[in-house]
């Protein structure tokens, strides 16, 4: 099994502080435009941001004679799989986007907020809905269902590439999450995502202050070879 590789706090706290808004559009300049997992919608509004190394999971269709209730005490099941997690992690289960039979359930959202993982990702949906709710475990979904997972899907594996709401997730890849989704940073080009959502979101602040003064967008956003000037001389007098 692929080990997750732990996620410098000072990473996750900067992560934290840019939105998947701002990092879609610093991947897009990197020539990645696929890394928006479509689908994925926060459970509960206002749920709190997430950040961390992704833990896949993979489910496939189901087939009667693999996708039964009795898979669920399998040594390759989703209950083995959340013992494997780490605290930190982001599971991401790649269910295919079928919305008909829920990944999992209350118990099973209670057991990963346990053992500390940061959220769960989906382009499928969970069932018992109020009680995944109340485990208190960060999820992004489709939405919700009554059928169990093995109705609809068969789970097939964990740490190995995924696909999840249209985007490939390899493990140790970096999710972020807000309430506009969940977004895909890969693992090797974290620290200079960072570093450059992090110029985004400051670029931005400023052109917003200028917005909010009745400045015109036209050569503000984006901004021109004088906005750009005006920009680097406010942020050395910050510094």
């Amino acid at each position: 099994m692929i080990e997750v590789q732990p996620l410098d706090p000072v990473m996750v706290d900067s992560l934290r502080r840019i939105t998947t808004a701002t990092l879609t559009t610093v991947l897009l300049k990197k020539g990645l435009r696929n890394v928006w997992m479509r689908g994925t919608r926060p459970f509960q509004p206002g749920q709190q941001r997430a950040v961390g190394r992704a833990f896949t999971l993979r489910f496939i269709s189901a087939r009667e004679d693999l996708a039964t209730p009795a898979s669920w005490s399998s040594p390759i099941s989703t209950r083995a799989a959340i013992e494997a997690m780490p605290a930190g992690c982001i599971c991401v289960a790649g269910a295919m986007g079928v919305t008909d039979a829920g990944i999992f359930g209350d118990v099973l959202c209670a057991r990963m907020r346990k053992r500390g993982v940061a959220a769960l990702v989906t382009d499928g949906v969970v069932r018992d809905s109020e009680g995944v709710l109340s485990t208190g475990l960060p999820v992004w979904c489709q939405g919700t269902t009554a059928p169990a997972s093995v109705s609809g899907l068969t789970f097939v594996n964990w740490q190995e590439p995924v696909d999840c709401g249209g985007v490939a997730v390899y493990p140790n890849d970096v999710v972020v999450l807000d309430q506009d989704g969940a977004v895909l940073i890969p693992a090797a080009m974290v620290d200079e995502v960072v570093a450059l959502g992090q110029e985004q979101e400051r670029l931005e602040g400023w052109i917003m202050k200028r917005v909010n003064n009745g400045a015109p967008l036209p050569g503000l956003y984006p901004p021109n070879a004088e906005n750009v000037a005006a920009y680097e001389a406010d942020r050395a007098l910050d510094l």
